[in-house]
């Protein structure tokens, strides 16, 4: 017992180390290995532009839908699609503003749902109206890049089509104005430069797609029983239900969209508490799945190990943080200047293998990700790193036991739309 503890201790402790180093490695993988097909995938034409569907699920965005339908209806360089504007009981001006565009653009419809139930329900109620084969998910808050569609649609010319569940884009931040929203981009290029890449091609898969703007098949929807409306986050649930079903879920890393970002620490805890209910929803829900037939997709059964170690790691920093602070206090109580000297260097020497393992994943991230043009963010590297790392760590401790009672049949897709910036 004394040696199966020890080796798990080793494990949490250099879980972020060797996490780093595995997610570069996995990125270099991609760069030599896969990347190739995806630059073979976008050089195919598709002349006959398939029809899309573009789905906004709206709840009091005011601030922000003018300015996204501006973009959708005049600036997409696509020809053939839609834009289909699901109102989810807004309380505010939203629904007037959507009429008003309505009136002027031939390309846009709006559906009026009476009572808050969620973005997924939202989603799913737009899905019985669009009129494409596949569709687009976009957040009122969010910019594609303008030829998103066209890039899209590529892979919809390949031979693999019918096997294809959802393409999704790479995020980027709108809102670079403060400290912590250009952290975020640092840590959007963490996530997407490294871990994505890495999951893509050597997992064969992805743990989530971008919620905010992503390419679905109605027909994979239709498979998996749409979104579920009762998770926090339906993008991360969905890409699951769609890998265990068998569908290719493909990231598209050229594909680029630009969403607002939180400018506060609270709005940005809020934010991640969502993330981090959904993703042990996701984790709850699929562990026996994975479980019963762990080489049915070795993929999945390795990012559902990593997410293991995540939510464990998460428990024992907290923990030990706890045990540390005890022993420090009691040390400094009985004048024990040679033992709190000792424990105080120890604790240094791992947080700073730890501090520079992140400094250089997220180095390599910047490099990789859109060819190194947002370098200059690295200096908001130690940010991210001390407070996103932590809040992270946090909001997956505090959300565990409200993602066991959604499991269990207690949970909501009710939103609350987040500050938006005008």
């Amino acid at each position: 017992m004394n040696t199966m503890f020890t080796i798990l201790l080793l494990i949490l402790v250099s879980y972020p180390i060797l996490g780093s180093f595995s997610w570069i490695i996995g990125a270099v993988v991609y760069k030599v290995n896969y990347n190739s097909k995806h630059k073979n995938w976008e050089s195919d034409t598709n002349k006959e532009e398939p029809f899309i569907s573009i789905l906004v699920a709206a709840h009091n965005e005011q601030d922000v839908i003018g300015k996204t339908l501006d973009y959708l209806l005049n600036d997409i360089t696509y020809k053939n699609f839609e834009v289909l504007v699901i109102d989810d009981g807004s309380s505010d001006s939203t629904l007037s503003i959507l009429m008003q565009y309505a009136d002027d653009y031939d390309k846009l419809r709006i559906i009026h749902i009476d009572k808050n139930q969620g973005k997924a329900h939202a989603l799913n109620i737009g899905l019985g109206f669009a009129k494409g084969k596949y569709i687009v998910t976009n957040d009122a808050d969010t910019i594609p890049s303008a030829d998103a569609l066209n890039r899209y649609s590529k892979y919809l010319a390949t031979n693999y089509v019918n096997y294809i569940g959802a393409v999704t884009a790479n995020m980027d931040v709108q809102n670079r104005t403060k400290i912590i929203a250009k952290s975020q981009t640092v840590e959007f290029s963490s996530i997407v430069g490294i871990i994505k890449r890495t999951q893509a091609a050597v997992m064969g898969g992805i743990y989530a797609y971008s919620g905010a703007n992503t390419l679905y098949s109605k027909e994979a929807l239709a498979d998996v029983g749409l979104f579920r409306q009762d998770r926090a986050t339906e993008d991360i649930s969905v890409a699951w239900d769609h890998q265990i079903n068998g569908w290719f879920s493909v990231f598209a890393p050229a594909i680029t969209f630009f969403m607002q970002v939180p400018e506060s620490l609270p709005d940005l805890y809020k934010q991640r508490k969502r993330w981090a209910k959904g993703g042990t929803e996701v984790w709850l829900t699929n562990g026996l799945k994975v479980a019963r037939k762990p080489f049915k997709n070795v993929g999945l059964s390795v990012m559902f190990l990593d997410q293991t170690l995540s939510i464990i790691w998460s428990f024992f920093f907290f923990i030990s943080l706890i045990y540390f602070c005890i022993i420090s206090f009691q040390l400094l109580v009985n004048g024990d200047w040679n033992g709190l000297f000792k424990i105080m260097t120890i604790s240094m020497i791992f947080c700073f293998f730890e501090f520079v393992a992140g400094l250089i994943q997220v180095l390599a991230a910047l490099v990789i990700d859109h060819d190194g043009d947002k370098i200059k963010y690295f200096i908001f590297s130690p940010f991210y790193l001390i407070f996103y790392w932590i809040i992270n760590a946090l909001t997956i401790v505090t959300t565990f036991v409200p993602a066991v009672k959604t499991i269990l049949g207690y949970g909501t897709g009710v939103w609350i739309s987040p500050k938006r910036q005008k």
